[in-house]
């Protein structure tokens, strides 16, 4: 049977892997690119459009099994693919947590059904998220997590911590972090500042996520483990991983989307839509984590998707659970990042595909060399649409942009060389 040949044509290609950003043209044989043109190709003409890798989330909530009200494994593959994504991580809490073999297979099953992005789960590091017991983590490796993390969960001391990461170190098994000391962030819902203080919000101050992060540089350094930093959210922070990458420790970060756009004067008006984990900080750490990028420290930006069913939002602010549905929103949202001047074109695109590609291992994803997997995404960057119940594939429509127009629209996102 022959392969299928596609050939991308007209389109302005952006390629941060190989320094490509011009207009030319993408040639696909089968599911891999191809260096070589087919006269009897298929062509999809990209004028006006912006050819990348297809784009790699580092953080995703799935929600199923277990939280299918909120979402589902089909809905928020839909939505990710709407988003221009075609591989994504995806977070062990669910119900059951990924914690065994059998849940993994239900999961990348579940995946491989839906015909969408590919889907990466992390592991759980410890048994239901506890804290305690540790998990199974070879197993959960050769049944196919791509890493492992025990979330925002606390562990129950830093001995089990310890005896985790000599546990992932021993097997070449990457670790991610998301650091938040429990103690000081104690049921807080908003950074601790002047904003907090004047709604009368509970706190969570920078220090609860850079007192752990300092925990876990020191374990990384002391095991030798590789470890990915998710969602890092304050300026100190950045400081601490551009050290530990100074001293060649194996460390890597990223920063939601959320926390690049918003601040914390975006709680004025209570709206739930803004409480998120870690939450909304000043404007100061804001440009730290955009300084992040452009220096390189910070090498992804994740969506830290989270859809919520309509009650999870129906409280006071401190009440609601925290999590934007980010997936469909995350391009234009960094669109008005360069629109702004403050990022780059190819340093957005960087940390959505060859960054996140790194991250993760996936050395034929996130780039458009010659035998990649044609894992493509075509957007027209000036694009308006609105972002409502109509357009959103995903369950969850808890978004401060829901019912706004946004800027920029992803027009093909091919998966393995399937439009």
């Amino acid at each position: 049977m022959t392969e299928k040949s596609i050939s991308i044509v007209n389109g302005h290609v952006i390629d941060p892997q190989h320094n490509i950003d011009q207009t030319t043209d993408i040639h696909i044989s089968g599911n891999t690119i191809s260096s070589a043109a087919n006269n009897n190709a298929e062509k999809i003409d990209a004028r006006d459009l912006i050819i990348t890798p297809g784009f790699i989330d580092l953080s995703v909530n799935l929600c199923e099994p277990g939280l299918t009200h909120k979402g589902s494994i089909a809905s928020e593959t839909t939505a990710a693919r709407a988003g221009g994504f075609t591989a994504l991580a995806c977070t062990p809490s669910t119900r059951p947590v990924i914690d065994s073999s059998a849940v993994v297979r239900l999961i990348k099953d579940k995946g491989e059904e839906a015909n969408f992005p590919h889907v990466y789960p992390l592991g759980a590091m410890t048994k239901q998220l506890g804290g305690e017991q540790l998990s199974e983590l070879h197993a959960l490796n050769e049944s196919g997590c791509i890493a492992v993390s025990n979330g925002r969960n606390p562990y129950k001391n830093n001995r089990v911590l310890l005896h985790a990461l000599e546990y992932a170190a021993t097997f070449n098994i990457q670790v991610f972090f998301h650091p938040q000391d429990i103690e000081l962030a104690e049921n807080g819902c908003a950074h601790e500042g002047i904003m907090s203080t004047n709604l009368g919000l509970p706190g969570i101050p920078a220090s609860a996520e850079t007192v752990a992060l300092s925990r876990d540089l020191l374990l990384v350094e002391q095991t030798g483990v590789r470890a990915h930093f998710g969602q890092i959210s304050c300026a100190k922070s950045v400081e601490l991983i551009a050290d530990a990458q100074a001293r060649g420790l194996s460390v890597t970060a990223d920063v939601a989307i959320s926390n690049l756009i918003f601040t914390d004067t975006d709680l004025a008006g209570y709206n739930s839509d803004f409480h998120v984990q870690p939450p909304l900080r000043s404007e100061a750490d804001r440009q730290a984590l955009i300084a992040g990028i452009k220096s390189g420290v910070i090498s992804a930006i994740c969506s830290n998707h989270q859809p919520h069913e309509p009650a999870a939002k129906q409280a006071p602010f401190a009440a609601t659970e925290a999590g934007i549905s980010t997936l469909e929103t995350l391009l234009p949202c960094g669109l008005t990042l360069v629109n702004k001047g403050e990022l780059s074109l190819v340093e957005f695109i960087r940390c959505l595909t060859s960054g996140p590609a790194q991250v993760l291992g996936l050395d034929k994803q996130g780039q458009l060399g010659d035998n990649a997997l044609a894992n493509i995404t075509l957007f027209n960057p000036t694009e308006g649409w609105v972002y409502n119940s109509e357009t959103s594939n995903s369950m969850g429509h808890n978004s401060p942009f829901f019912g706004r127009e946004l800027i920029g629209k992803v027009r093909h996102c091919l998966i393995d060389g399937v439009g």
